[in-house]
């Protein structure tokens, strides 16, 4: 992989956030000519300033709802791949401002796509959706990826929108058309340095940093952990094979196996065994039902196809991904060299 990305140009949308900016450092690592289209970082701190990123890539700053700037950028840059993150993510804030997340989420899949249809240099786009884009039945079982799309709250359900308006332009535009086009649809991701609101492990460590009590909202919910790497990774493998070979385009699922799917309080206390493992200092968690809004019980995803496909495997497993998660905010809060540990990370994962 190390290998084909080298020179390629590859552009990022939502570079800026937690996932985005892992994705750019991998590429970069991998000697690949990023261009990244984003907003201002979305939290202080955030990742991506901690890796120096603005100052190693070029960056335009932009809002993906903006059609006529991201077509310059596009005319400007010439990418050949173009990996879709910019998202309003967060269950909670959709049910805040619904008509902003279906805004960014939908419009902006929208405005992507219609700058990859207008480009002659796109020879592959990846289109990041997420798990909950199944109508959930709670069931025991993984999603596949032909059970159908219909998530319940607004993000989810946006995300639902982006799969098919995705589909709509690959089959309206691009049947006779020399560009690849996939969905990749990753479980709940958890790593080094994420600082955003409403999600369980930086919540965990905002607490635990200020000696406070963890507070879990729902602690039976099960969801699909996986570190960051394991869909940033796979992201750009489904990129690249596609690139190759037109065929191997599709939609895919990347989750974590079936014991690795656990609930929100087995993570809580995952975690407060690695903060205090490596931090030597005492956390704990309780759970404090709020009342919030619906959010899914029970989700997990099937990988069959993607595992069959290109042969990809979870390379962590979730003890290993807390251990690994913890590691860096240590770092970052102990004023280490975070950007290093990242790069030695994603080598680790590269090599396993």
């Amino acid at each position: 992989m190390e290998q084909f990305y080298q020179n390629k140009k590859v552009l990022v949308t939502g570079c800026t956030g937690f996932k985005g900016a892992w994705m750019c450092e991998a590429l970069l690592g991998m000697g690949a000519e990023v261009t990244g289209y984003a907003l201002e970082p979305p939290t202080s701190p955030a990742l991506y300033t901690v890796l120096g990123l603005e100052k190693r890539m070029k960056t335009v700053t932009g809002d993906i709802r903006d059609l006529d700037k991201l077509l310059h950028v596009f005319a400007e840059n010439q990418p050949e791949i173009v990996i879709h993150m910019a998202a309003q993510p967060i269950v909670r804030e959709s049910y805040r401002d619904p008509v902003y997340t279906y805004d960014v989420n939908v419009m902006g899949t929208v405005h992507v796509l219609e700058c990859v249809r207008r480009s002659d240099s796109v020879q592959s786009f990846v289109n990041v959706t997420t798990d909950k884009v199944y109508k959930n039945r709670e069931w025991e079982w993984g999603y596949r990826e032909n059970e159908e799309l219909n998530g319940f709250d607004p993000y989810s359900n946006s995300k639902s929108c982006s799969e098919l308006v995705t589909d709509s332009y690959k089959n309206s535009f691009f049947r006779e058309r020399e560009t690849a086009i996939s969905t990749m649809r990753a479980g709940n991701v958890v790593g080094g340095c994420d600082f955003a609101a409403d999600r369980i492990v930086p919540d965990c460590v905002r607490a635990a940093v200020d000696g406070k009590p963890i507070i879990v909202r729902n602690p039976y919910s099960v969801r699909p952990y996986q570190h960051v790497l394991e869909p940033v990774m796979a992201y750009l493998l489904v990129a690249w094979k596609q690139y190759e070979n037109h065929s191997a385009a599709g939609s895919y699922n990347v989750g974590p196996e079936d014991k690795d799917c656990i609930s929100t309080g087995e993570l809580a206390t995952l975690f407060c065994q690695e903060w205090q493992r490596i931090s030597g200092r005492a956390a704990q968690w309780k759970n404090v039902w709020d009342g919030g809004p619906h959010e899914a019980g029970f989700l997990k995803l099937d990988s069959s196809r993607i595992k069959k496909t290109f042969g990809w495997k979870p390379r962590w497993d979730v003890a290993t991904c807390l251990h690994k998660t913890v590691e860096v905010y240590h770092a970052y809060y102990e004023g280490a060299d975070v950007a290093g540990i990242v790069r030695r990370q994603i080598r680790e994962y590269t090599k396993a």
